[in-house]
């Protein structure tokens, strides 16, 4: 399959203090339709940061970063939000759920902001169906109005798997997705996102833990900021 995403050269520091912390130091890689790959590393090698970059979440402080052979520096703030919004789904560690909204209301919000005020009023039961299969497919049906703090670590992620398929991105993007999950239900994460990716999702994982990374297709081995193999 074709290239979807491609980093060269990304450097990446920040000021603490008095001092610069240097996180990435000219990394290079390239990741293509429907891979699974993950890129494993000790806590602090800058693995979160790599992966906000290629999200468009983080800008580098030289290098670039290309989706489709289109430059993200190059692009509008625009063009970057809808980037993040229907081209990429991320999944993170501590979920990023909304308290206020239930499971489905959680679910369905990336299709009401891709929407808009005006067409959300004519796209919302469409929205709707698609966010309820998403959490059948999850086995969540049963919780749709439940709010996130009602549910267990291992469904909050799933619902945030399903919030992150809602707009049917080309690229998954999933920080520590079992970093705060005890093993068993770590493992029914993985579980699900290996379906995904035999379905034809293309995912980037990042993780520190080699049990985890094992069951990737590819792993990218990110230390002190540098790819060593």
């Amino acid at each position: 399959m074709g290239q979807i995403l491609q980093a060269k050269g990304i450097h990446k520091s920040y000021r603490m203090g008095k001092q610069t912390l240097m996180v990435l130091r000219g990394v290079e890689m390239a990741l293509s339709a429907g891979e699974f790959t993950v890129i494993v590393g000790a806590s602090g090698c800058g693995k979160s940061t790599l992966l906000h970059i290629l999200g468009a979440l983080d800008r580098p402080d030289r290098g670039t970063v290309e989706f489709d052979g289109r430059s993200l520096d190059t692009m509008s703030n625009g063009w970057l939000n809808r980037f993040r919004n229907k081209e990429v789904g991320f999944v993170f560690q501590f979920y990023h759920l909304l308290d206020e909204l239930n499971v489905l209301e959680n679910v369905m919000l990336p299709a009401m902001i891709a929407a808009g005020p005006v067409a959300w009023l004519t796209s919302k039961k469409a929205a709707r169906q698609r966010a309820i299969a998403l959490l059948e497919r999850m086995k969540l049906v049963e919780r749709l109005r439940h709010r996130p703090y009602e549910l267990s670590g291992g469904e909050r992620q799933r619902v945030a798997i399903a919030r992150a398929l809602m707009n049917e991105p080309r690229l998954l993007l999933a920080d520590e997705p079992t970093g705060n999950l005890d093993s068993k239900t770590g493992y029914g994460i993985l579980e699900v996102l290996k379906e995904l990716h035999q379905q034809g999702q293309t995912i980037l994982m990042v993780t520190h833990d080699d049990r985890i990374a094992r069951q990737a297709g590819r792993i990218i081995r990110l230390c002190d900021g540098k790819i060593v193999s």
